[in-house]
């Protein structure tokens, strides 16, 4: 589902137009974008959390050139569903 298929699915279930929407939309994933560039993570009871992990410094190696390189300790998102939404899954 893309972006364009999410607002007019919620245009459709609330009777909303589609640019109200879309601006709820952006701005809500504008604001979970900024929380988490914070460093704070983002919990959506009954959907999942978004959390931010830190991968560790390490060596890595190009194997076309036969180097060695050091890759920073750097920070990712990752998203864990919840039970609710697991089970709705399966």
């Amino acid at each position: 589902m893309t972006k364009a298929e999410l607002v007019n699915n919620i245009a459709i279930q609330t009777g909303y137009d589609r640019v109200t929407i879309m601006n709820i939309v952006e701005s809500a994933m504008f604001t979970v974008k900024k929380t988490m560039a914070e460093g704070q993570n983002v919990y959506l009871r009954g959907f999942g959390s978004l959390v931010i992990k830190t991968r560790k410094e390490k060596v890595a190696r190009n194997i076309k050139s036969n180097t060695s390189l050091v890759v920073p300790e750097h920070r990712i998102p990752s998203f864990k569903a919840s039970p609710e939404f697991l089970n709705m899954m399966n």
